[in-house]
């Protein structure tokens, strides 16, 4: 019984160092090769050296999925907003990413984080785990970007049902993230209950796979987050 503790706080430990350690991708998959994920962050890279930047989103493919569709258009681009999101990545990507350029010789008034939820579906990490990944990156913006206000979302919920194991997991992880919020510099927004049905299921219209949204559900993020952002932007 001791051997077996000892083993599963061992492997708690290294999903927890797992999820704080920057690491470039290296797994292939189906809807993305590795050269691929190299080729977007270059393409970052480039943009960011242009400067002018009022506005960064950082995450995965939910972050990416903004593309430009009218609600991107409308609301982010007249702020000279980028988007740092790649499909698939999870926090210990988003720190590479951080770690080798993406914020580089830029501050822009705010930055809006939604990261975590790729630790669990790709790298089965538990919750404390994913906690501490987010952390990291929120800490890592504060010190590369000391004078920007970082605006904190909680990780979105999916899977169409509200009991659904995930769920339990997202929202073990939201009540640790949360404490991250100053009211200064970190602030903390759960958009979940925005984009969830009353019983707190999930709509097609909104997620269509129960997990990305759809232009509606980005219309439902922009709009619930418009007064903290524009407080934090100064506007």
């Amino acid at each position: 019984m001791r051997r077996i503790l000892a083993l599963w706080l061992l492997a708690a430990l290294a999903q927890q160092e797992s999820s704080t350690e920057p690491a470039a991708r290296k797994k292939e998959y189906p809807w993305m090769s590795v050269a691929s994920w190299n080729q977007r962050h270059e393409a970052m890279l480039k943009r960011v050296k242009e400067g002018n930047i009022e506005l960064l989103f950082v995450g995965d493919s939910i972050t990416e999925g903004w593309g430009n569709n009218s609600v991107w258009q409308k609301t982010y681009a007249p702020l000279n907003a980028v988007k740092l999101g790649i499909g698939g990545d999870t926090t210990e990507n988003v720190l590479w990413r951080l770690e080798n350029g993406a914020v580089d010789g830029i501050s822009p008034k705010a930055a809006v984080v939604l990261i975590g939820t790729n630790n669990f579906g790709l790298e089965g990490h538990a919750p404390d785990a994913v906690a501490k990944g987010v952390t990291a990156v929120v800490q890592t913006l504060r010190k590369k970007l000391p004078a920007t206000k970082i605006l904190l979302l909680a990780i979105f919920p999916r899977d169409e049902k509200p009991n659904a194991d995930i769920r339990k997991k997202i929202k073990t992880v939201n009540e640790q993230i949360v404490r991250l919020e100053d009211r200064k510099n970190v602030r903390f927004l759960d958009l979940g209950p925005k984009l969830s049905n009353p019983d707190g299921s999930l709509s097609k219209e909104v997620m269509p796979d129960f997990l990305h949204l759809s232009e509606k559900g980005y219309q439902i993020w922009a709009d619930a987050m418009s007064p903290l952002l524009q407080e934090l932007m100064g506007k």
